[in-house]
């Protein structure tokens, strides 16, 4: 005899939850490669107020991607990112580490900022960096992205014990891949070096 497979439900809490109302602006800060849109440039099917041209036919990359914004509790108190001038990836990423020391380099997880470019400190905002102290007590640092090419590694002091530290040097490369991700975050330690 076969058992029937169990069935679930899932249900979204539609009663105070957040929309993107007309905030659009990870259509401007966001690369999609399957588009050919660099990060940091407006998406060309974006229709100021309207949303996107193509929505039901949008790219696996925009229709897979999630604001933190919108789906977070932790984000309560941030402002919407048109207002904010950023964009929080839920997904997470990480940065390689290579201490001064000669000792082996090690994987950092870290939550992604789309900072939008014309407003490059937009990342210092007291509720954003609250949000990424909280996200530093369980070992993530920052990666604050202002295009394909140009960002900066944030250490909270929840993480170095006693004040931020910003890392602008480095090699700054296109997102990693999700396989890329698993492997290096599954592995990080959650100290960093002091």
């Amino acid at each position: 005899m076969t058992e029937a497979a169990p069935s679930f439900t899932i249900t979204f809490a539609t009663e105070g939850a957040r929309r993107c109302g007309d905030c659009q602006l990870c259509c401007k800060l966001l690369p999609m490669p399957e588009l050919h849109k660099p990060a940091g440039n407006r998406c060309q099917h974006q229709k100021h107020g309207v949303g996107c041209a193509i929505y039901a036919q949008r790219p696996m990359s925009c229709a897979t991607w999630t604001c933190r914004w919108l789906v977070n509790d932790d984000t309560a108190d941030l402002r919407r990112p048109d207002r904010s001038r950023y964009v929080i990836d839920v997904m997470p990423d990480f940065v390689t580490l290579r201490p001064g020391d000669g000792s082996d380099p090690y994987n950092v997880p870290v939550v992604q900022i789309w900072c939008d470019p014309k407003a490059p400190e937009a990342w210092r905002d007291p509720a954003l960096l609250a949000y990424l102290d909280r996200r530093g007590q369980d070992g993530t640092a920052a990666l604050i992205r202002f295009d394909n090419k140009r960002g900066i590694t944030v250490f909270p002091p929840s993480m170095t014990g006693d004040t931020w530290r910003e890392y602008a040097n480095g090699t700054l490369r296109a997102e990693h891949t999700l396989a890329e991700k698993v492997a290096a975050i599954s592995t990080a330690p959650m100290i960093v070096p002091r």
